[in-house]
């Protein structure tokens, strides 16, 4: 094993592209001859006083370059550039905006790393709408959608209610999914340069795509109970935000469900300063939760963003957004600039899944199915720490000492295991971790194979790292 330390001293950017380039640099210069051993993660980690999801991160890229490959129980190796394929090569800024997923999944690995709909069977009654709508509409489903049908509104109307409110038709937008209702929100009500607020953990889809758009990420404290609003108030008074986009209902991922009280707390400080609210509601509808919505708190600054992917079908990218009143005209033209319109065949197959009532259907029996693979989940972590809710197709799991969360899941991966660490869902940069990482359980197509999954999980938190010596 060489001794080899990098110097981050040189360049700018984030330090795992950083330490990247460095290694790049002394694969090139002989430095690291081909052969040669890369330090352990956990060690580097240690030595440059950065945490082990930046090494992870870096040594993944030099991965993707083609400069190393890493060997099971062994390390992570130099290869010999002459005899090996040049790597793919992917720009910082893909880096950057990708997260720390795979870019495409392996097919022989147990996917802890989704939360889509469990499969039930609701493809071919899917299906069946499809031909009907084929039968009925030839001619809609050949051209763009310029006008859009009452029953589309009324669908968004009726899937978003909860709690005790419902929207109004009028105010309805639909979507093509909560992300791209998220988005569009995002460049309608705020300029390149604004701030939008996102708790510390998030879902970092929408952060990285604001960011995309030339938005600034500010993040906001959070505890047991979600938002903390004396910081919330802070970040209003000193930041001045024109956005927060929040996720008050089985929060992702903690799993945190926000109290009515801070829930008040925090629409009435959005309004006291002028800032608009994004109110991710995905997992609300399936939580059997009755706190009042942020959104029937402040329906004049909320944006009610829900969809049919977490609990129907996320192949069909349905979704919708609530505006306050008057916003409807102005988020629907966004909507259609970002994403280039809305299909009709898909719009209308929502809708009608919706107002038939089989949407809520499905959403029932898969609340059903998630709730026998939460019970089988607590049942093999036993013993661990770990949030989760008997609704939600996924859990918080603290990890043990050694293990530190990027290096939990590298080596869960080369064990068979997809999941998502911390950094994933980390909206900023930031010094706080957290040693978790999320487990989603609506992907594995039979109970066995839920049950395999675990299984390799508790082994590793039982092993505690002393059998994984940080390779790719």
């Amino acid at each position: 094993m060489t001794n080899w330390l990098p110097d981050l001293s040189r360049g700018s950017g984030p330090v795992y592209l950083r330490l990247a380039d460095s290694i790049e640099s002394a694969i090139s210069s002989g430095a690291l001859p081909a052969g040669s051993k890369l330090p352990p993660q956990r060690n580097l980690a240690y030595d440059i006083g950065v945490t082990i999801g930046t090494i992870g991160r870096a040594y993944a890229l030099v991965h993707e370059r083609g400069l190393v490959a890493g060997e099971v129980g062994r390390g992570t190796y130099v290869l010999n550039r002459s005899e090996s394929p040049p790597g793919e090569q992917i720009d910082p800024l893909t880096i950057s905006l990708g997260g720390t997923r795979l870019q495409d999944a392996p097919a022989d690995k147990i996917r802890f790393d989704t939360t889509a709909a469990p499969d039930l069977g609701q493809g071919k009654i899917i299906a069946g709408i499809l031909a009907e709508i084929g039968e009925q509409h030839l001619s809609e489903i050949s051209s763009y959608s310029r006008s859009f049908p009452k029953n589309w509104f009324e669908a968004g109307r009726r899937w978003l209610a909860r709690s005790g409110w419902t929207p109004e038709a009028e105010n309805i937008v639909p979507t093509l999914g909560a992300h791209a209702a998220a988005i569009s929100v995002i460049s309608a009500v705020s300029a390149p340069g604004d701030k939008i607020v996102f708790e510390n953990l998030s879902y970092t889809q929408v952060s990285r795509s604001a960011r995309l758009l030339g938005r600034r990420t500010v993040t906001v404290d959070f505890d047991d109970q979600g938002v903390l609003p004396d910081d919330f108030e802070r970040l209003c008074q000193q930041q001045h935000p024109k956005l927060a986009f929040l996720m008050p209902t089985v929060h992702n991922p903690t799993v945190t469900i926000m109290p009515y009280e801070r829930r008040a707390a925090i629409a009435a400080i959005a309004r006291k300063h002028g800032v608009w609210l994004i109110e991710d509601d995905l997992y609300g509808g399936m939580a059997a939760d009755d706190t009042p919505l942020i959104a029937s708190l402040a329906s004049d600054r909320t944006f009610l963003v829900s969809g049919l992917s977490k609990s129907v079908a996320a192949g069909v990218r349905g979704g919708w957004v609530a505006c306050p009143p008057h916003f409807a005209q102005r988020i629907r033209v966004t909507h259609r600039m970002i994403t280039g319109g809305l299909p009709f065949i898909l719009a209308e197959t929502c809708a009608r899944l919706v107002e038939s009532g089989t949407a809520h259907e499905i959403r029932k029996q898969s609340v059903e199915e998630l709730s026998r693979r939460v019970r089988i989940a607590r049942e093999q972590l036993r013993g661990f720490e770990f949030e989760s809710h008997l609704h939600a197709p996924f859990l918080w799991l603290k990890l043990p000492e050694p293990w530190m969360s990027g290096t939990f899941k590298n080596a869960a991966f080369r064990d068979g295991v997809l999941v998502d660490d911390e950094d994933e869902f980390k909206a900023a940069r930031g010094d706080k971790s957290y040693h978790r990482v999320r487990v989603g359980f609506s992907s594995p197509k039979t109970g066995q194979e839920l049950i395999s999954g675990l299984m390799i999980l508790r082994r590793l938190l039982e092993n505690g790292g002393s059998a994984y010596d940080g390779e790719i």
